[in-house]
């Protein structure tokens, strides 16, 4: 009787997918770990609207970005592609980066383009400015974009107000550089960005871009990056001094809060049952920062490690009427959203290498999924090196080790910088359904069959990094003062004089 139900659901899916197209939400949260979600277990944080999510949709328990750090993740989740492959590495994009995601990259709001898709981004994009905007959003595929063009920390904050009434930023941010701008489309309107105003003109945004599409009966695809909760927090009036978790706690709320007006939108203009939204994040939580860095809940380490702590993460998909209430154990990546939504909207796929992999079979029967590991590399990965971990199955083997300063402040010692990099011959393998938390590498002596596995493990790795072609490093072309953006260009002195 179940398997009749859900061939008729499929059936009714197709339907209702060919007589319109379905819409995709996808938020996309930064620095965010793994048990910092009610619904994944903190006791203290109030995130009411995901946690409706969760309850009445399908929660992922194994789910993966593809980077400690957040350019080459943004990168990965856009295309369905390594990072290594379109050039996202090492490291991060900075604002006067020469580089960015290559224009002959197709991200997903290219793929939904041809099928007649309104498109907008709003919120962090991190994934190049370049020479009068080359590399925003509008150039890659999206209508609209509103939001600031990298990580809000990259410019000085000392003297901008985070929290009503007047709370300066805590700590300095990046010093000699322009103040951070808020971008609309390629022209920027603010700078330096009034971060107690920023979420409402997000919101105020992302409801105008769903009322819009609705009316127009057009589908749509909205991509909102947020900086929340990326040091340093900030929150306006709404939610400022009212979650349990102070400054951290308050940034997640007020994301919380804006999901839950998006939410309403979609109810408002009758589109939420022909609706997709997902919920993930970047990577894991900057522990450096402490109780304002976030929690990795039982997993080990953090943002800028391999471990799990660093690069398994929350994750929500919510489509009421399609999508049962429940938890899956299935792995999955960030990765698999281009190929999912590229399925469901009838799109055709890039003409590339993808290494992402249709969810739908999971999303609509909580079924099996297609992707049977799990790459893992490092914030600068290379080809000497290629992976530094790799997951099959429910075992994960590290060939190297190493702690990063986002990391630092833990009791774990495996965590800080000073954890320098260590190989592994053999790799250390870890049962992640009894060990999630990599505490306890299973013994091989005397275990044939896990040495089978260690040997299986090592092919599947050598025959990766030897199919993997490294694209050319966008970071590594370097920075220029001049190609940081600034609402006055003809000004002097910069940086400080680019304000408007």
């Amino acid at each position: 009787m179940d398997d009749i139900c859900l061939l008729f659901l499929n059936i009714c899916l197709i339907c209702t997918c060919a007589a319109s197209p379905p819409n995709f939400v996808l938020f996309f949260a930064d620095d965010l770990g793994f048990g910092d979600l009610g619904c994944y277990g903190h006791p203290a944080s109030l995130t009411p609207n995901l946690d409706r999510l969760a309850a009445g949709g399908l929660r992922f328990t194994d789910f993966y970005c593809t980077s400690p750090v957040c350019s080459p993740s943004r990168a990965s989740l856009l295309t369905g592609r390594y990072q290594t492959r379109s050039g996202i590495y090492p490291g991060v994009l900075y604002p006067g980066s020469v580089g960015g995601l290559p224009l002959n990259e197709t991200t997903i709001a290219e793929v939904l383009k041809p099928q007649g898709y309104a498109t907008a981004a709003v919120g962090k994009w991190h994934l190049g400015f370049g020479a009068n905007g080359m590399f925003l959003p509008t150039k890659q595929g999206f209508d609209q974009y509103l939001g600031i063009p990298y990580s809000h920390d990259m410019g000085p904050c000392w003297n901008l107000t985070c929290f009503p009434p007047d709370v300066k930023c805590f700590g300095l941010c990046d010093v000699g550089t322009v103040t951070v701008p808020l971008v609309h489309n390629d022209v920027i309107k603010q700078q330096p960005v009034n971060f107690l105003d920023l979420e409402k003109a997000y919101s105020d945004f992302a409801t105008d871009f769903i009322t819009t599409s609705a009316e127009k009966k057009q589908p749509f695809f909205l991509y909102y990056p947020s900086h929340h909760t990326h040091y340093p927090q900030y929150a306006g009036p709404g939610a400022a001094g009212k979650s349990l978790r102070g400054p951290f706690g308050d940034a997640l709320l007020e994301f919380d809060n804006t999901i839950g007006n998006l939410l309403t939108t979609l109810e408002k203009t009758g589109v939420i049952n022909n609706t997709l939204v997902f919920f993930t994040s970047d990577n894991g939580p900057e522990l450096m920062r402490m109780s304002r860095g976030g929690n990795a809940g039982p997993l080990k380490c953090g943002k800028g490690t391999t471990y799990e702590g660093g690069m398994r993460e929350p994750a929500i998909a919510y489509w009421p009427g399609t999508i049962r209430p429940g938890v899956t154990h299935e792995m999955a990546s960030t990765l698999d959203i281009l190929p999912t939504i590229a399925s469901l909207a009838g799109a055709k796929l890039p003409t590339v290498m993808l290494d992402g992999l249709d969810m739908t079979e999971i999303l609509f029967n909580q079924g099996k999924s297609k992707r049977e590991t799990m790459m893992f590399y490092p914030t600068d990965p290379t080809e000497m090196y290629g992976l530094f971990a790799l997951r099959l199955g429910k075992y994960k083997a590290h060939f190297y080790t190493r702690g990063a300063t986002h990391s630092g402040t833990t009791p774990d010692q495996d965590c800080p910088v000073f954890a320098v990099l260590k190989p592994h011959d053999p790799p250390l393998i870890f049962d992640l359904e009894a060990d999630p938390s990599e505490h306890y590498p299973l013994p091989l002596m005397g275990r044939p069959d896990l040495q089978a596995l260690v040997e299986q493990i090592k092919t599947v790795k050598e025959q990766f990094d030897a199919s993997m072609v490294f694209g050319e490093s966008q970071v590594f072309k370097g920075t220029d003062p001049n190609l940081e953006p600034c609402c006055n260009p003809q000004c002097s002195p910069k940086p400080r004089c680019c304000q408007c």
